[in-house]
């Protein structure tokens, strides 16, 4: 695991060598995502400076070194990531003559550019990657970031400069950088907890889409293009609206037997291609379905005890840790776990602006960072359980949502239109009803913030079609661009799917849209940031392309069974752990910030939300953001998770370079 940063200065602005000591500066800054070795690449005729921060894990020799030149000389690369079957390829490449040095995957990827191209050799990548090929022979520049969206790559103007780097903190570290904050962004954050891409929260930067590559020639690198000309040089070679559309007509017609064999077989090839590295490595184990299944299969297939890792919380509803270790125990691991105390998890808060680097507000950032350290005393790699969900329809919120449909199907547009419109004039008395009405239930049944139902109610009435009554449910706010000053919330794909007709299922549909938003916005993000904070390798076996594939060929029946999800899952894992060991509800892997907030982090969100501080500072409404914090402060409402999205964006505000130069000034002053 490695980090990247480059730039191309077509119009040459920099003198000398003074672009490659901007790229050294931008590649300082990634340094926890590499420790181990540091090299760079400058071509001053071009303009082109290449640099590269790296994680040793395969290959520790020399001969793993990057930047890295192709055997011909043609192509030059940085790359992050690990591209696990590269030992199949070298072995296919050397018998058409190709010669190698070392065993690196980087070596293996070069190597087969050249003698399949660029296309060809993606399609044959199994693995997690973003890099930066510069080919000498045509003057262009490629950016490729993997299928799923592991790894990160941002890229952009900064002044006459084409930029990229795996986080924006190597770009901003760029002499002169002065980009504006996209408010747009910010209205993003607010929403999802997370800033979708293509989208970054700084102006004239992106984030590579999943799937696709960039090209960059002279031209268009001479002058910076606008958005239109970034996505017309830039090309999808795997889509996955194309695989789910194909996989749904093309599904499996096998025995439920049959379907858990081949889901089993797939896997362990997923996961044993995962567990090469020649460093120490070890797994995440919350005791889940997905998690579990990940170490099984690594057990299975490993002469030694596999080392797993949780942490646990005494916090009652907020500790998994005592599941971790009663799977572990079964398997044979050799389990490492560590209870955490709510101080632990609170120092952590002032670093997230660092770890994060740009605004991004899932607050199991802290114990996923939190896991990430204790791993890391014992291993370099750890493979994670991510991406089960999202594949095999495992959230709750898909049945709530489903039901939803089920309840507001049989309606009539002119019906849904009536409702909605007395629930809005008539909230006050809706919303007291609800309340008293809820506190008749019993407890397990009662609705939580029973008096925002009413307002969630009446936007799913008023909502078109199923896919915009899900981004309803998925929203933090619902009307981001009232609070978020001078803003216009752009368009995303949970926005407007592009999710063809054929996919009927509604299930289907949620999955596939968290597969293309929630999955690498927000899940793959949080997982990347924290981890590499640590120097730390996450690998996603479930996330392996072939995976995916098999999932979507797979019929619902085989994902959805008897209300629970993760039915083909769950068999295979069935095989390996008893059922008691499993079967229990699904919980999250969180921590209480509804109560910090009223307590110990009360002082530092008062601070960071200061009615003059939002005032001065012009993103938020003041008094919709003050309201929120007294409501919540109150215990009116739990506006806990509301909260920390602006809270987020707060507390990263200071980092801003403009905002670093501000204090610098004042200080010297």
């Amino acid at each position: 695991m490695c980090g990247i940063a480059g730039l191309w200065d077509a119009t040459h602005r920099f003198p000398g060598d003074d672009g490659l000591a901007a790229v050294r500066g931008m590649t300082r800054a990634l340094h926890r995502r590499g420790p181990d070795d540091e090299g760079f690449f400058h071509d001053a005729a071009a303009g082109i400076a290449l640099g590269h921060r790296r994680l040793s894990v395969v290959d520790l020799s020399p001969q793993g070194h990057q930047p890295m030149t192709s055997a011909s000389g043609r192509f030059v690369m940085v790359y992050n990531g690990e591209v696990y079957n590269h030992a199949a390829m070298r072995r296919e490449l050397s018998g058409h003559g190709a010669v190698f040095r070392g065993h690196s995957d980087t070596e293996a990827m070069l190597a087969a550019i050249e003698h399949w191209g660029l296309d060809a050799a993606l399609a044959r990548f199994i693995g997690m990657f973003a890099f930066a090929l510069w080919d000498r022979r045509t003057r262009t520049l490629t950016l490729a970031r993997d299928r799923l969206g592991i790894k990160p790559l941002y890229y952009g103007w900064v002044g006459p400069l084409f930029v990229f780097g795996s986080e924006l903190k190597a770009i901003t570290r760029l002499p002169g950088f002065d980009n504006a904050i996209n408010r747009d962004a910010l209205c993003l954050l607010l929403r999802h907890n997370y800033i979708n891409a293509p989208h970054s929260i700084y102006q004239g930067i992106r984030k590579l889409v999943p799937g696709t590559l960039l090209t960059v020639g002279a031209d268009m690198a001479r002058t910076p293009a606008g958005e239109s000309a970034l996505v017309a040089a830039t090309r999808t070679y795997w889509s996955a609206r194309e695989v789910a559309e194909s996989g749904v007509a093309d599904r499996l017609r096998l025995s439920d037997a049959e379907a858990t064999d081949e889901l089993e077989r797939v896997l362990r090839d997923a996961v044993a291609l995962r567990m090469e590295a020649d460093v120490p490595l070890g797994a995440f184990l919350s005791g889940g379905v997905d998690s579990s299944l990940v170490v099984a299969l690594m057990q299975a297939q490993s002469n030694r005890p596999v080392q797993t890792f949780s942490i646990g919380f005494r916090e009652k509803g907020y500790d998994e840790a005592v599941h971790a270790s009663a799977v572990a125990k079964h398997l044979g691991t050799e389990h490492h776990e560590l209870y955490v105390t709510a101080q632990d998890a609170l120092d952590v808060v002032p670093k997230l602006p660092g770890i994060f680097d740009e605004p991004f507000s899932d607050s199991s950032q802290v114990p996923t960072f939190l896991l990430s350290q204790l791993a890391r005393r014992q291993v370099t790699v750890s493979l994670s359980g991510d991406g089960g969900d999202e594949l095999f329809g495992g959230y709750l919120r898909y049945f709530k949502a489903r039901d939803i449909e089920r309840c507001l199907g049989w309606m009539p547009d002119r019906m849904r239109g009536h409702a909605a419109r007395s629930l809005s004039r008539h909230a006050g008395f809706y919303e007291s009803l609800l309340a008293g009405v809820n506190r008749c239930l019993p407890a397990r049944a009662r609705l939580k913030r029973p008096k925002s139902k009413v307002g969630v109610l009446a936007s799913m009435l008023e909502a078109g079609p199923q896919e915009e009554r899900y981004r309803l449910l998925m929203s933090h706010v619902r009307n981001p661009a009232a609070i978020v000053l001078d803003a216009s919330e752009p368009a995303t794909e949970l926005s407007n799917p592009m999710l063809g007709p054929g996919v009927v299922e509604d299930i289907e549909r949620m999955m596939y849209s968290d597969l293309v938003t929630y999955l690498p916005g927000d899940i793959l993000t949080k997982v990347d940031r924290a981890s590499m904070a640590v120097s730390l390798e996450a690998r996603v076996p479930l996330l392996d392309h072939r995976v995916v594939e098999f999932a979507w060929r797979v019929p619902i029946e085989q994902k959805v069974r008897h209300g629970q999800g993760k039915w083909l899952l769950r068999q295979v894992l069935y095989r390996h752990v008893p059922r008691p060991l499993i079967d229990r509800p699904k919980q999250g892997f969180g921590v209480p910030i509804g109560a910090w907030l009223r307590g110990p982090l009360r002082d530092w969100a008062e601070a960071l939300l200061d009615e003059r501080r939002l005032r001065e500072e012009g993103y938020f409404d003041p008094a919709y953001v003050r309201k929120m914090l007294a409501d919540h402060v109150a215990g009116k409402v739990n506006e806990g998770g509301r909260l920390w999205d602006v809270l987020m964006f707060q507390a990263w505000l200071p980092e801003t370079p403009r905002n670093r130069l501000h204090a610098y000034a004042e200080v010297a002053a």
